[in-house]
C-alpha cells in the first residue's frame, strides 16, 4: 500500500487562501491525496495565522499545519497552538514556547503521518536553538510505529536546508523547505529513501515580490525609505509537491516518488502545471 502526501508552500494572505478554497478539493480527488500538509505562517494578512483562518484551512481540506518565524505575529493563535493536535511550532524554540513539537494525522487508509517543523539559523532574525539537535530529539519521541514522517525546514539558506536533508536521510519520508517563497527545481529522492526539495515555493500572488505588490517594494529598495508593503493579487498559484510513500512492508516510510506542482487559479480541474504554456507538465523524481 502507498500513501500520497500533498505538501503546500507558504500560504500568503487572502489570495493564497482563496486559491486553496477553490482548488484543493480538485487536487485531492484527482491525485488521490491521503494527507495535506501546508505552511500557514503568512496566511493572515501576509504575516502570522489567526484561529479563524486556521479553522478555514482545515475546512478547505488541510490536515496538518506548520509555521515558521512569524508564528506568534497574531497573539490569538497561541490558544490554538496549545490545544490543537493539527498544528506544530518549530521544534528548536524555547521549551516554554507555546505549541506542540509534533502532530499526527491518521489517514483514511489507516497509516499515520507525523509532521514536525524546524527553523534554520543562517540569516534568520528569530533566535532558535541548533536545528539538527532539536530534530534528533523530537524524532526520537515520535512512536516507532509511525513510519511516515515529514519535516518542514523553514530556513533562508539553501545550504542549511540541503544539510538537513542529508542529516535526516533514511530517517524521514520527506524534508521540504519553506520560507523563501521561491520554488526550487531540485526535488529528488535521496539514496536511503527520503524525498527532498529545498523550497516548496509560495501559494499566493506571483505577480509580486514574494507576495507583496511590486511598486512599494521597489520604492523602498531604490530610495531606502520606509514604505508599507501591501499584498499583491495577480497571477495566483499554488506551489508544492506530491510525494508517494510506501506504507507497508519492509520499506514502510520510504518515498518512491516526488513531483513538483504548480496550480494556476484558472485551472478549473486543479491540474498540476510546471510550464508557462498552459500544458500539464510533471517534473518528478522517482526511486
Amino acid at each position: 500500500m502507498q500513501i500520497k502526501l500533498l505538501c503546500i508552500g507558504d500560504i500568503v494572505g487572502r489570495p493564497g487562501r482563496q486559491i486553496l478554497s477553490e482548488q484543493l478539493s480538485h487536487l485531492v480527488r484527482e491525485h488521490e491525496i491521503d494527507c495535506v500538509i501546508a505552511n500557514a505562517e503568512n496566511a493572515a494578512g501576509g504575516s502570522g495565522l489567526t484561529a479563524q483562518i486556521y479553522d478555514k484551512l482545515l475546512k478547505y481540506g488541510v490536515h496538518l499545519i506548520t509555521l515558521g518565524d512569524h508564528i506568534y505575529r497574531k497573539r490569538e493563535i497561541v490558544e490554538t497552538l496549545q490545544n490543537s493536535d493539527r498544528i506544530v511550532r518549530p521544534v528548536n524554540l524555547s521549551p516554554q514556547a507555546a505549541g506542540k513539537e509534533w502532530a499526527v494525522y491518521t489517514t483514511a487508509k489507516g497509516p499515520q503521518v507525523a509532521v514536525i517543523s524546524v527553523l534554520g539559523r543562517l540569516f534568520m532574525s528569530m533566535p532558535s536553538d541548533n536545528p539538527f539537535h532539536a530534530v534528533d530529539r523530537v524524532l526520537s519521541k515520535i512512536p516507532a510505529d509511525i513510519k511516515i514522517r515529514v519535516v518542514d525546514m523553514h530556513a533562508e539558506a539553501t545550504s542549511e536546508k540541503i544539510a538537513m536533508g542529508w542529516h535526516l536521510n533514511g530517517r524521514a519520508s520527506l524534508i521540504c523547505g519553506t520560507h523563501t517563497h521561491v520554488t526550487t527545481a531540485d526535488e529528488t529522492i535521496l539514496d536511503k529513501g527520503t524525498a527532498y526539495i529545498t523550497d516548496l515555493g509560495m501559494s499566493g500572488a506571483h505577480e509580486s515580490v514574494l507576495g507583496r505588490n511590486v511598486d512599494p517594494v521597489l520604492k523602498s529598495l531604490v530610495t531606502q525609505m520606509p514604505c508599507p508593503y501591501s499584498l499583491a493579487t495577480g497571477d495566483v498559484r499554488i506551489n508544492g509537491v506530491i510525494v508517494t510513500v510506501e506504507s507497508s512492508g519492509e520499506n514502510t516510510g520510504r518515498a518512491i516518488d516526488i513531483r513538483r506542482i504548480r496550480v494556476n487559479s484558472d485551472s478549473a480541474q486543479g491540474a498540476p502545471y510546471d510550464s508557462d504554456d498552459g500544458k500539464p507538465n510533471y517534473n518528478n523524481a522517482t526511486l
